[in-house]
């Protein structure tokens, strides 16, 4: 092995086993290490317009409760749900002061609330079950979500020579039609496909290892000489786009 490659095997082995805490990119945006190009809607500003009128609040997914702790003020009866234990502790510290009560949750199906108990919930990047929404939410309530659609960083998979992500057919119509058939009303739809862009190749690693989904059996050993590959190619390039896959809905319970 000559002296280049163990230099990038140190560094690739740096950024892997940097901690990644809540749902938080900051050690890439700080650096202009990777940017996602703007979607044609502000989830923020989206829910703000719901948020005014409601009197319970449900959010799923919450990661670390970064962006719930940005809505403030926010309703009496907040609730927060997170499925990944590493972020639970980081929500509640965050969340808890603010009066927001959180909750582990383990399946999509089986919710710790009783029926109709809030009149909006709001989902980013969450997997659901739209039964249980529907059980959850009051009549006339809404269900807010963004999603990362089925073609999100495609080419990552490509160039790294791994399996298509597993949930590759997901997209908005497939989620209207779920959400119509529990007799949801659907009032805003959307889908983007904008760009991310990564501007070297620790910061392509740092990324796979936060969304560990998208290549399942991601591992520096495994993709050694395909990020080799990769790395080369930024290099030349000064940087590699990928696909930016996001929808948004708003539905209404009839």
């Amino acid at each position: 092995m000559n002296e280049k490659s163990s230099d990038m095997i140190s560094e690739y082995l740096e950024v892997w086993e940097r901690e990644f805490k809540g749902w938080d990119f900051s050690y890439l945006e700080k650096y202009g290490r990777m940017r996602e190009f703007p979607l044609s809607w502000n989830y923020y500003n989206e829910i703000r317009k719901y948020l005014k009128d409601s009197q319970s609040l449900l959010d799923m997914g919450t990661g670390g409760g970064e962006f719930l702790s940005e809505l403030i003020p926010l309703p009496k009866k907040t609730c927060a749900t997170e499925g990944y234990r590493p972020n639970l502790e980081i929500a509640k510290k965050r969340l808890e002061p603010l009066g927001v009560k959180v909750y582990e949750i383990k399946e999509d199906d089986n919710m710790p609330f009783d029926d109709e108990e809030f009149d909006l919930i709001i989902n980013r990047h969450e997997s659901y079950s739209e039964k249980e929404v529907r059980r959850i939410l009051k009549k006339g309530g809404y269900f807010i979500t963004q999603q990362v659609g089925g073609c999100n960083d495609k080419e990552l998979n490509m160039y790294l020579n791994a399996e298509p992500f597993e949930y590759r057919e997901w997209d908005l119509d497939k989620a209207v039609k779920n959400l119509e058939k529990n007799n949801f009303k659907i009032i805003k739809r959307k889908e983007d496909k904008t760009k991310t862009r990564f501007y070297d190749i620790c910061a392509v690693i740092y990324y796979l290892k936060a969304i560990s989904w998208q290549i399942s059996d991601f591992s520096i050993d495994k993709y050694y000489i395909k990020l080799r590959e990769l790395d080369f190619l930024i290099e030349e390039m000064d940087y590699i786009d990928v696909t930016c896959h996001r929808f948004i809905i708003i539905a209404c319970k009839n």
